[in-house]
């Protein structure tokens, strides 16, 4: 689909241009259109990068679910902030988001637990997410465990299981253009709570 100048210029916050952009790659992508590379430092400040899926966004922010005790889910916990990358291939678009992070209210990570098929429940218990695996048939027995445990009801969600929210204080939107002379243009503001300024980029 083309972008045009008033893509970008008619737009005086961010979030309703990239509901539109999410629109069109869910069209358009062949898997995943959520998928997203998620950026996150360690103690040391040295970056780790992995791929995780958007699983909801609105003004407040964009959440994905993780196991807190995951390497990605300590690195959060230690600096409450944490960036994100869309690229999606097909449209030639990508969109950078980056700022604070909260942990979303217990009503919500159940809300969205209940959601996941039961297999997945029961990986959430069985998996301890970013150790060392002696082998793959722990893994196996784990799960064959805890689908012994909750094999008749409701499977409850893990304490260590829930979701962020990145409350972004900035988020750049790029399209391809020929001779990389890319649209760029970038939403800011100083906190999650201001008003957005807007900018447009040299490519």
């Amino acid at each position: 689909m083309k972008l045009t100048t008033d893509d970008f210029t008619e737009k005086s916050e961010p979030f309703a241009l990239f509901d539109e952009w999410l629109a069109d790659a869910t069209k358009t992508e062949p898997n995943d259109p959520n998928a997203v590379a998620l950026a996150t430092v360690d103690e040391d400040g040295l970056p780790d990068v992995r791929m995780v899926l958007l699983k909801g966004f609105d003004s407040q922010g964009f959440v994905f679910y993780t196991n807190f005790e995951s390497q990605k889910g300590r690195e959060i916990l230690g600096s409450m902030k944490a960036a994100m990358c869309f690229h999606w291939k097909t449209l030639r678009r990508q969109v950078r988001i980056r700022g604070p992070v909260e942990v979303v209210s217990n009503e919500e990570a159940d809300a969205y637990y209940a959601t996941r098929p039961r297999g997945s429940r029961i990986g959430a218990w069985a998996s301890k997410q970013s150790r060392p695996l002696e082998s793959r048939f722990a893994l196996e027995k784990a799960v064959a465990e805890y689908t012994a445990r909750y094999a008749i009801g409701e499977i409850p969600r893990p304490a260590y299981w829930s979701g962020f929210r990145i409350r972004p204080t900035s988020i750049e939107f790029w399209h391809d253009r020929p001779f990389r002379l890319h649209d760029r243009m970038v939403f800011s503001r100083d906190t999650p709570e201001g008003d957005w300024d807007k900018t447009r980029l040299y490519p």
